[in-house]
């Protein structure tokens, strides 16, 4: 039977050290491998039991279980966006009440809090625990296993960094990528251009079309992002691609953009495009938070919640129903970038805040 203990933020700046210092750069196998170890070695150090580590495609995750009926998902990841070797240039440091190293905030930090707010528990009885390795790639392995234990549990508290000051992530825009490809016809440049189909020309044609497809005032962002054409500068480009980010908040919108993306017709005669891609989150509505947003308004009432336009495995959630709130894991900011941070100060109350929403989900299952 499991032990509580108290929570020491000097144990999860320990916990977090290790965990950064893996490193566990998406699609990286084999350090994909070794950073699902060390995160079952501190649920099991941490919490007891046995964690089991389910190998991928993608990479490994990692599943723990507290037994009897499940009745609250914690859910986060042990990948990302960092390159092994980026440890080297930016060491975990803690200097000025801030924690430095890369994933300390997306989302180590946040996997840390859990585990240690759920070790001051007496009972973990119902509580799931999935830490996956793909969110940072779309989750395309591990979704279907997440939406599996999620509608098992009926409430995923989902650990990803907090918003701006510290809030909840109590909403959340649909997110997606499409690829716009396009093929044209190769000829020189200089003797004989009519001959050719630029695919560059028609690619400049369709980013004009797509990035037309935006409704701000309606939430919905359609971004060309990255753009590749051409192979010499004396020939004709046959070939071009547009990257597009995608953001919206309803699944009206999503639906739209899709129909549009599908619709794209050349503006050059003999030019072809194909489209890959979709709005592969759906969009987490602030109704799917209500009620877990509440629980935590009681157990701190200064904490605010926030819609925000990235996108998180809670979007899977929500999307089904299950009462999903974001945003719990660390208080900082730079997620993705090199000022990447965690406020030190703020651990032992979003550990403390992790104990409570638990012991509030299982005590309203009770009555």
């Amino acid at each position: 039977m499991h032990q509580s203990t108290e929570i020491s933020t000097e144990a999860m700046l320990a916990d977090l050290r290790r965990l950064v210092e893996v490193e566990s750069p998406s699609r990286d196998l084999s350090a994909l491998e070794e950073s699902a170890e060390a995160v079952s070695e501190i649920l099991e150090k941490r919490l007891g039991g046995t964690a089991v580590l389910l190998p991928g495609e993608a990479g490994t995750h990692v599943r723990w279980s507290g037994g009897g009926t499940p009745q609250v998902l914690i859910l986060g990841h042990h990948d990302t966006v960092f390159p092994k070797g980026t440890l080297a240039a930016r060491p975990f440091q803690i200097s000025d009440g801030r924690a430095t190293g890369p994933g300390v905030f997306d989302m180590l930090g946040g996997l840390v809090q859990a585990v240690h707010g759920l070790a001051a528990l007496d009972d973990l009885s119902g509580v799931e625990i999935l830490v996956t390795a793909d969110e940072e790639v779309g989750s395309g392995t591990s979704r279907r296993l997440i939406e599996e234990l999620a509608q098992k549990c009926g409430a995923v508290l989902v650990f990803e960094g907090a918003a701006e000051g510290g809030g909840l992530k109590t909403g959340r825009k649909g997110c997606g990528t499409f690829r716009v490809s396009i093929e044209g016809r190769a000829a020189h440049a200089g003797l004989e251009p009519a001959a050719g189909i630029n695919a560059l020309v028609e690619a400049a044609h369709q980013v004009l079309a797509i990035a037309a497809l935006s409704r701000p005032e309606m939430g919905t962002t359609v971004t060309p992002t990255v753009a590749t054409a051409g192979t010499s500068d004396n020939v004709v480009p046959a070939e071009a691609a547009v990257l597009v980010d995608v953001r919206v908040e309803s699944a009206a919108e999503k639906d739209r953009v899709e129909a549009a993306f599908a619709a794209l017709t050349p503006h050059l005669p003999g030019a072809r495009i194909t489209v890959q891609g979709t709005v592969g989150r759906p969009p987490m509505p602030e109704s799917a938070a209500a009620k877990l947003f509440a629980m935590a308004q009681r157990l701190q009432p200064s904490i605010e919640g926030k819609a925000v336009g990235g996108g998180s495995d809670g979007n899977f959630t929500a999307a089904l129903g299950v009462p999903t709130l974001d945003g719990l894991g660390a208080v900082g900011g730079g997620a993705h970038a090199d000022h990447e941070y965690l406020m030190v100060d703020a651990m032992t109350e979003r550990a403390n805040l992790v104990s409570g929403l638990v012991e509030s989900i299982r005590l309203t299952r009770r009555n």
